[in-house]
């Protein structure tokens, strides 16, 4: 592979991208992760920049792995594999990379004079909640770390693991202003399970919401992507909305699926076996790029405003029903992104905080 330059003692220059030269420490298998190798490596950075063209609403992110135990078959992040000469199919749900010092330097840089103390986001690329946090637990050094520098910070998750950190998530959100936003397209658990195998059920991500909302933050929710034909009809919408709205979500933004890279074929290989009727439609549908049509945008989008006004999101506010998957500044939920004040605590709420366990 590109990164067996990473193993210690080793002279290759074109090593791992980002990571030490001498970043390989080992790589573990553990009977609770069946399958799965950890490849435990250390890095040069942990804050990475997002190229100033991007219209991403912030600067700067840290993700303290690479791939993911998830195993969406739609994951836009899984070409980045690629980039470590390992595949974006079962390598990615199967070779994971820790970055074990993740914490300590990310430490150092945040202590830089120059560190401007930028929103920083955690779970644009891989989730920082997936299982394998279960295990290093890197998630609570990297909150403080952030707090404790008055740096703003968003999550990103589908997992449930947050709650463990809610009590440190409620304590660090006096200080600095924090966004939190739960990612839940699919609310039939059968699907769910095909399509996400490894993530929480769609109960178990609702009652996270309720969770985050009871610890006194905020929770915006991603419902991204709708699945054409699958999870685009009134009727599942319509339930997925109703079920956010009582789980108090504070904002919703809905985006169709994309399909990049080498995730087409690997998604399409997924429709054959649980879905054969729709592969030619989603051949047609997808079949000039990435993206779903202006027409399929345009239809999702006047499907869906509806349906949020219904359930009090604001006659639509945080909603885009946008042709990119991958969501600009217009398309983040309210609540999942670090807002630019501190929000007023009541002091009901702020007593209601529950303790970190």
């Amino acid at each position: 592979m590109r990164w067996d330059g990473q193993k210690l003692g080793s002279d290759e220059t074109s090593a791992l991208p980002g990571l030490a030269l001498a970043g390989l420490q080992r790589s573990v298998r553990t009977p609770e992760f069946a399958g799965v190798t950890f490849h435990e490596v250390t890095c040069r950075s942990a804050l990475n920049k997002v190229p100033a063209a991007s219209s991403m609403p912030f600067r700067w992110t840290v993700n303290p792995t690479r791939g993911c135990l998830h195993a969406c078959r739609y994951c836009f992040a899984r070409p980045t594999h690629e980039y470590l000469d390992l595949d974006a199919d079962r390598d990615f749900e199967t070779q994971i990379v820790v970055k074990t010092n993740v914490v300590d330097v990310l430490r150092a840089e945040l202590a830089r004079p120059s560190w401007a103390r930028e929103h920083v986001a955690l779970g644009t690329n891989t989730d920082p909640y997936q299982r394998v946090e279960g295990r290093y637990r890197f998630m609570p050094g990297i909150i403080e770390a952030l707090a404790a520098s008055g740096t703003p910070l968003s999550i990103l998750t589908k997992g449930t693991l947050l709650r463990r950190d809610l009590g440190l998530l409620a304590e660090a959100s006096r200080t600095v202003p924090i966004g939190i936003g739960v990612s839940l397209a699919i609310g039939d658990e059968a699907l769910q399970q095909a399509m996400e195998p490894g993530t929480p059920t769609p109960r178990a991500r609702l009652d996270l919401i309720r969770a985050v909302r009871e610890a006194g933050l905020p929770c915006g929710v991603m419902v991204a992507p709708v699945l054409p034909w699958l999870t685009d009809d009134r009727g599942r919408l319509d339930a997925l909305l109703r079920d956010l709205a009582d789980a108090g979500a504070t904002g919703v933004t809905v985006l169709p699926l994309h399909l990049r890279g080498p995730v087409k074929p690997l998604f399409l290989t997924w429709l054959r076996e649980h879905a054969p009727a729709l592969v030619h439609r989603y051949e047609e549908l997808y079949g000039r790029g990435a993206y779903v049509p202006r027409e399929y945008a345009r239809w999702l989008d006047e499907r869906v405003r509806p349906l949020l006004v219904r359930h009090g999101f604001a006659d639509g506010a945080g909603h885009r029903a946008g042709r990119r998957e991958t969501p600009g500044e217009g398309s983040y939920p309210t609540g999942s992104l670090a807002a630019a004040e501190l929000p007023a605590l009541e002091p009901s709420v702020a007593a209601a905080q529950p303790v970190l366990f």
